[in-house]
């Protein structure tokens, strides 16, 4: 926020100072241009042609020529090169020939007073105006005045530098007031972010030492298989519900490295309680990913299709591809219209024995006693597409051939493949 506040300032100060260079530098010009002029328009008035004779009397008196930098008459016969009189301090301070040449025939040209810039033959970098002096219905002279641009130039150069080094000042300034205000601005987020990372801290505490303590109770009296399943499965997504908040809070970040997807995908399959009607086909694959991340959107694939594909036991198919995880089962499948509603988080299906998600509910929704028996969070395959996304790849259910769902979980390849030769 700093950078920016201070970043946007900058521009908007570069912009005005670049406006106010160019005027200056354009304002300067046509003041120039105007003292210039004003004064060989009027010591061109002073001056005149008397029977093709010209008469420079008046020169010598006039507060303007003797007021001049630099000042010069040019008079040209037809066909001949302009003549030089009255020079003003000296010859050198004037134009080499062509740039004489060059005005006079701007002169003739614009039939008025004429502006350029001109060195002199000294060097000196000069700005000309040249009003023309009529003989009859022809130009026969021009007075030619001069002043030198170092002084309006150094003036200008001074604005630039003291323009550069207020805005230098002023974006100081802005990024010290910009990091005061970010910094008032982000105080009550990040103790926010700091409550909430303690809240996690406290609540993955309280909620695991309750698990661990009901698996151990049960255990001890001989509990049934499903009731310790549930607590395992309870364990587990209370895991990555607890890793998915930090992860989306940023108190965590995920790091992704290369791992064997295949080996990952048939060590989870194993783990599960109920693995036997699970079968697994895979070939070597390489993916960057989060190990435990990943493990837990394939255990959840999995124990949603044993949950919904079908009566207990009914078989599962798990195959491993290049870039890709797939999951079937064998049950009557979810809705066309449900299938992207179903990785929606809170949404849980309706579980009959032997039924799949076909009715769908939200969170608080008083389940019958036929879905009672197994009870789903709603969380399951909304973790899936959460985990798919940080892996920069995607979770989706489709039809398998010849009936049941087809969910998978696509991910890319490290490294990444390259198309065969023709």
């Amino acid at each position: 926020m700093t950078l920016l506040f201070a970043g946007t300032t900058a521009a908007c100060l570069v912009v005005l100072a670049t406006v106010a260079v160019r005027i200056d530098a354009e304002s300067r010009r046509s003041g120039l241009d105007h003292e210039v002029g004003s004064r060989a328009v009027g010591l061109s008035r002073a001056v005149w042609f008397d029977d093709g004779a010209l008469h420079l009397e008046p020169l010598r008196e006039d507060e303007l020529a003797r007021s001049a930098e630099v000042l010069a008459v040019l008079e040209i016969a037809p066909g001949e090169s302009p003549s030089v009189w009255n020079v003003v301090p000296a010859r050198t301070a004037l134009p080499e020939e062509d740039w004489l040449d060059h005005v006079w025939r701007n002169v003739l040209e614009e039939q008025e007073t004429v502006s350029v810039s001109a060195p002199s033959e000294e060097g000196e970098r000069l700005r000309w105006a040249a009003a023309p002096v009529w003989d009859g219905d022809r130009i026969g002279a021009a007075v030619l005045v001069g002043t030198a641009l170092a002084r309006s130039e150094h003036d200008h150069d001074l604005l630039v530098r003291w323009l550069a080094l207020g805005c230098t000042a002023l974006v100081c300034c802005a990024a010290a007031v910009g990091h005061l205000l970010s910094g008032r601005a982000m105080r009550p987020a990040l103790v926010a972010l700091g409550r909430q990372e303690q809240f996690l801290a406290e609540a993955a505490h309280e909620l695991r030492t309750p698990l661990a303590t009901l698996r151990l109770v049960a255990e001890r009296d001989g509990s049934s298989d499903q009731t310790l399943r549930m607590v395992d499965r309870l364990s587990r997504l209370v895991t990555g519900l607890l890793a998915r908040a930090r992860t989306e809070a940023g108190t965590q970040r995920v790091e992704l490295v290369p791992l064997r997807l295949d080996q990952l995908v048939e060590t989870t399959v194993e783990e599960l309680p109920e693995h036997g009607s699970v079968t697994v086909g895979s070939e070597p694959v390489v993916v960057l990913g989060d190990p435990d991340l990943l493990a837990q959107a394939v255990r959840n694939l999995v124990e949603n299709a044993q949950r919904h594909g079908g009566p207990a036991g009914s078989p599962v198919e798990v195959t491993v591809a290049p870039g890709l995880v797939r999951v079937r089962d064998h049950g009557p499948g979810v809705p066309l219209a449900d299938r992207e509603r179903v990785f929606a988080r809170g949404v849980t299906g309706a579980h009959g024995t032997g039924s799949a998600p076909t009715a769908m509910s939200g969170p608080g929704t008083v389940p019958s006693p036929e879905t009672a028996a197994v009870p789903g969070t709603g969380a399951g395959l909304a973790i899936v597409r959460w985990v798919a996304e940080l892996h920069h790849g995607t979770a989706q259910l489709t039809d398998a051939p010849g009936g049941g769902l087809l969910a998978e979980l696509r991910l890319p390849e490290h490294p990444p493949r390259t198309p065969a030769a023709p």
